[in-house]
Parts: structure tokens; sequence; C-alpha cells
């Protein structure tokens, strides 16, 4: 498929289209995985149901040739399904598969759907043993009893000499509630099932910051981890960091304790939801949307932003690279989400629009990175 773009993503595809779900009014927060079989991959996404925020249906389709088509999608998480009496909504896919498993599981966030957005969640799962063909829903054992926003895959850990699953996540409270809180955390688990809180991100000491949307990955020494993480005006949430930067933090005890959050001076954020993560030869990438946020406009934004994705890795024990074009179609794009299948070799989803529209389509390409 030709399309007029530049950047170093190949092979392009949509995945979807907001046109074939009559029920939605976009889609959007695609995350991919590789399937049980070769070239088989899974990518999962949200319906955005109308009349709602950021709150819908969670879908998965299956690819069997590497990406280049993909098949009907069938439902995870239906807003039409009611809890009893209580009807939800969904956002927010996670797909995952436990080191030496075939089962695949899809953790995502419901809210009731009276809700006026989703910020107000809590966790719910489900998993495939068929490749993606069906889902089964499981629930969840939280003893983390506050509600959660999740955005990124969960990373397997050590602590204590005990195997853990961690999956970062963050709260809003503050939105609705005077006395509550804007905070990253991350939980943890031994089973997929069963999820405590393991840790607070600690806040800045000079000043607090919105610190949301944060992705998990291995440093560069044993037992360390790192999150960047997307970024805010703590109390004025419509505005950026000065100057727009995401946040990092770091573990050396594999995610029980981190240190106190701090600005990556060369990691652009501007309210935008990034990927972050690491390859299996060691180098890191981030993925980001460039420019202003996205109902801002600015020189060379003329439609705001989350227009453009770029790119920066880092080779172990280096600096991080210039700024490369992963996307650039002069339309609408956010939220990336990387898998990589090989050394250096990633399968990537993220969600597109119209130059003024934000998430009409999936998109699908592959990206090679050298270490």
């Amino acid at each position: 498929m030709m399309q007029n773009y530049r950047g170093d993503v190949m092979d392009l595809r949509v995945v979807r289209r907001v046109e074939q779900h009559p029920q939605a009014w976009r889609v959007w927060q695609p995350v991919i995985i590789p399937g049980q079989k070769k070239r088989h991959l899974i990518v999962a996404f949200g319906a955005m149901v109308n009349g709602k925020k950021d709150m819908g249906d969670i879908l998965a389709t299956l690819s069997t040739d590497d990406g280049d088509t993909w098949e009907e999608p069938v439902m995870i998480f239906d807003h039409r399904q009611r809890q009893g009496i209580v009807q939800f909504a969904y956002a927010n896919p996670v797909l995952y598969r436990a080191p030496g498993q075939d089962v695949i599981w899809c953790f995502a966030m419901r809210c009731p759907i009276a809700q006026k957005n989703s910020e107000e969640s809590q966790l719910v799962g489900a998993f495939t043993a068929d490749g993606g063909y069906s889902w089964t829903q499981v629930e969840m054992a939280m003893h983390y009893a506050g509600p959660l926003i999740t955005c990124s895959s969960i990373v397997t850990t050590e602590i204590d000499s005990v195997h853990k699953y961690l999956l970062p996540a963050h709260r809003n409270t503050l939105q609705e509630d005077p006395r509550g809180s804007r905070d990253h955390f991350v939980l943890s688990s031994t089973s997929l099932l069963e999820w405590k809180l393991e840790a607070y991100i600690p806040q800045p000491t000079n000043a607090r910051v919105f610190l949301h949307e944060g992705n998990i990955a291995p440093g560069e020494t044993p037992k360390e981890l790192w999150i960047v993480m997307r970024t805010a005006d703590y109390d004025e949430t419509d505005r950026t960091t000065d100057p727009p930067r995401a946040y990092s933090s770091v573990s050396r005890d594999g995610g029980q304790t981190w240190s106190v959050a701090k600005p990556e001076p060369d990691l652009h954020n501007a309210k935008s939801k990034a990927f972050f993560g690491r390859s299996s030869n060691g180098t890191h990438i981030y993925v980001y949307s460039d420019g202003p946020p996205q109902r801002e406009k600015a020189p060379g934004f003329p439609n705001g932003g989350r227009t453009s994705l770029r790119y920066k890795t880092k080779n172990p024990g280096d600096t991080l690279s210039e700024e490369k074009t992963f996307y650039d179609a002069w339309i609408k794009n956010s939220y990336p989400t990387l898998i990589e299948i090989a050394p250096g070799d990633f399968r990537c989803v993220w969600d597109s629009g119209t130059p003024d529209t934000p998430r009409t389509h999936i998109h699908f390409g592959k990206l090679q990175i050298s270490p």
C-alpha cells in the first residue's frame, strides 16, 4: 500500500477504520503482540462509543501474514454486556504473554458508562488460549483499592527472590475530588490474577508534576528498571511542563523502590503518550509525538500537535541519538506501541487521523533499529 509520508517505518498498513464501527466515533490506543504461530500478530484497540469520552469497547484483530492483512476483529470487552444492572465501558488495553506460556492476556480498564470519562476505572482482564480468536474474561483480585488508569505493558522482575509481574498505572482523582491526587504507581502480581500496590513513583521535590502513562523497561545493569512518563502541569493539566519534557525514574531493586522523578532534558513530551522500551540488543528507544499539545496551534502545526511521530535511540553507555522521523504524513498521529520480534526488528501500531481530526484509523508498520 503506497502512501505519501516521511519516516523510517516501513510496510505501512491500515488495521481498522472508524467507519467500520457504527457505534463508535473514534478508534484509539492500539497495542500489539506476537501471536502463537510464526508471522502471527495480534492487535487490540479501543472503539470509543458514541457520546462518551475515552471509553467504549476493546477489540482484537489477528494478522497471519506479519501485518500485511488483518482479519475481522472479535470483541474482548463489550460495553453492551451488563454486569447485573451496571453497564461498563472500557479503555486502554494492555497485551501480555508470560514467558514460557501460550496464553495471551489482555488487561484494560472498566468504568461505569454513566461517568463523563474513564478516569475512575478498575482493572479487568481476559485471556485467549487460541491465538486471539476468542477471549475469556476473568475477574481480578485487587488489593489496590483505588481507581487506576492503565497505558503500557507488563514487565517481569524479581523482588526479594520472588518472581513478579509489574504493571505501571496512574490515577487522577484530583480531577473530581479536591483531596484527590495525581500520582504514578506500580502494581505487582505473582499470578497475573491478584494485584497489589508495589510502589509509588516519588514526586519531584521542588514542584509536583502530573506523571502518567509511563513505560517500564530494563535498564543497563542487573535488577535496574527505568520508567519514562508522560507529563503535564500538576494543578493545571491543560498545560505542559515548562519546557515540555518527559520525566523518568529508576529502580535498582527490581521495582520495589524508585528514585525521585526528574525531567529528561532531551525527551520531548507535550501531554501525549509516548513509547519507551529496550531491544534485546540493549538499545533503548523513545517514540513520541512532537510539537505542541493536541489542541494548541503553533508555527508548523496549524491544526495543533499530535501530528508527526519522532523517535530517539540510546545504545548502552552512550548518549541519546539525534531526533529521527518515525512517521510523518501531515495528519494526526498518537499513542505508538512497539513490540520486538527479532533483535532490533519491531512491529508497530498507533492511532491516526486526518489533518484536523484525530483517531479515525489504526496504523501498522515495521521499524528496524541498529545498535
